[in-house]
């Protein structure tokens, strides 16, 4: 996803009248060309209203409508997946920090923490010294694995063909020196404010928001569309993939 976006030109052509779907896209495509190229700058939610000229709040609600997360959330997302690949890639977490445009460690430890439910040193050691608490649950999409940590949620995929070991070893996979527990009791809480549409607060966010990563449903990789306006390919398939997509449609018509 990230290689389409980084393909998109920053330059706008004429813009279609305001208010109207041609309008709306045309701006969401220029504040995404804008993070993308310059997320390294760690722009302010003012710097892309200017670029795209809208007002901060019009950007804000028409980001998050045709996007499904805010333009914060998207640099957020899109700094996390740079550091992760800088410390996959023996960078240390200080180098890491001031490659992808942060003030100091402690931003990058505040990202990790909130999105990844483990510091930087934890991701960079492949998990080691983190217990990982797992469990299997029943979704709108099949049955489902979370994995979490003591700071919240780490990881959701999918169980198929009832290969429950496949599934979790998926998961081990990511965190490869990890300690795994099956503690049901810790993961149901999860399930249940991810798959029931009535524990949804928008003042209670599950906070994981991120792009390429093992979390699947909670975050809008799913909703990626190829340059054809096909769906493209999804880690448990695009079948379950347009399932999502009709659920989560659902949920918005009723």
């Amino acid at each position: 996803m990230l290689d389409t976006l980084r393909d998109i030109a920053i330059e706008a052509p004429p813009q279609p009248a305001p208010g109207d779907p041609a309008s709306d896209y045309e701006s969401v495509r220029r504040i995404i060309a804008f993070i993308s190229e310059r997320w390294r700058d760690q722009p302010s939610l003012e710097a892309m209203a200017a670029h795209a000229g809208l007002s901060t709040t019009h950007v804000h609600h028409l980001f998050r409508r045709w996007c499904g997360l805010t333009p914060k959330a998207f640099l957020q997302a899109i700094t996390l997946d740079n550091a992760k690949a800088l410390l996959a890639d023996s960078a240390s977490v200080l180098d890491a920090t001031y490659e992808v445009g942060l003030s100091g460690p402690s931003r990058l430890h505040d990202l990790f923490v909130t999105h990844e439910a483990m510091t930087p040193g934890d991701f960079k050691s492949g998990g080691a010294g983190v217990t990982m608490s797992f469990g299997f649950h029943p979704s709108p999409f099949g049955e489902a694995i979370l994995v979490a940590t003591e700071r919240g949620l780490a990881g959701l995929g999918f169980v198929d063909d009832g290969d429950r070991k496949a599934a979790l070893a998926d998961m081990r996979r990511r965190w490869p020196k990890a300690e795994y527990a099956e503690d049901v009791a810790a993961t149901a809480p999860l399930a249940h404010r991810i798959f029931d549409p009535l524990s949804w607060h928008s003042e209670q966010p599950l906070r994981v928001v991120l792009i390429k990563n093992p979390i699947s449903f909670v975050v809008p990789c799913h909703r990626v569309l190829g340059r054809s306006g096909a769906l493209t390919g999804y880690h448990w398939g695009l079948t379950r993939k347009q399932a999502i997509l009709g659920w989560e449609a659902g949920r918005l018509a009723s």
